[in-house]
């Protein structure tokens, strides 16, 4: 714990030193770096582009992975195997092979096809893998519910939007949602899939720390 968490306390209170360059231990207490970096406008559009982005994938995992969820959950058919794998495949991949997939897919295909894909290009690459977040942690809880509640609260006149509402919304809902928070919080950290499907002149929170620190 402690070699996970000093390097992030040390870098907290390196925010708050006085000196250009970060040192240990810090010279003298400031705000200054805070003030600069919020007057600055690429800081604040670059902000911006990580929280849409990350909102906006998150949001389609959230729907695209429950929905997969409950799928392979419920139901037995033919090739269940195959799309069990091919959910979970985008976070066995490297994000490099990732990017490079999406880059030349847009280039090479949607592109001559007169399709300007631009920013929505970048969160459609971002939900790929952020479905699997939502995937994982939904289908695991719905695995371990007992499908008799559901055919009770039925059996005793409940329709199907108030059994979900009721009995198995309540059950799975932890799970969504710290899947949802996953989700976000890796679109949100993402750089390498970003560098092949951001927008010329579009810049993310840690594109523009990366190009800071070149």
């Amino acid at each position: 714990i402690v070699f996970m968490y000093a390097p992030l306390f040390v870098l907290v209170l390196n925010a708050f030193n006085e000196r250009q360059i970060s040192g240990w231990p810090i010279s003298d207490f400031s705000f200054k770096w805070w003030a600069i970096a919020y007057e600055s406008e690429s800081i604040r559009a670059a902000l911006l582009n990580s929280t849409v982005v990350a909102l906006s994938a998150m949001s389609i995992a959230m729907v695209l992975g429950s929905l997969v969820a409950f799928a392979l959950s419920r139901y037995d058919f033919f090739g269940k195997g195959v799309v069990n794998l091919l959910v979970v495949l985008p976070i066995a991949l490297p994000g490099v092979v990732t990017g490079v997939a999406f880059s030349n897919t847009y280039s090479n295909f949607l592109s001559p096809a007169g399709f300007q894909i631009g920013y929505f290009g970048m969160i459609v690459a971002h939900a790929t893998f952020c479905i699997v977040m939502v995937f994982n942690n939904v289908f695991a809880r719905l695995k371990r519910m007992n499908p008799s509640l559901q055919e009770a609260s039925m059996d005793l006149g409940e329709g199907l939007w108030g059994t979900f509402r009721l009995v198995t919304l309540p059950q799975f809902r932890t799970a969504f949602a710290a899947g949802a928070l996953l989700a976000f919080a890796l679109s949100f950290d993402e750089v390498v899939v970003t560098i092949f499907t951001a927008p010329p002149g579009v810049d993310t929170l840690p594109l523009w720390i990366l190009k800071e620190m070149a």
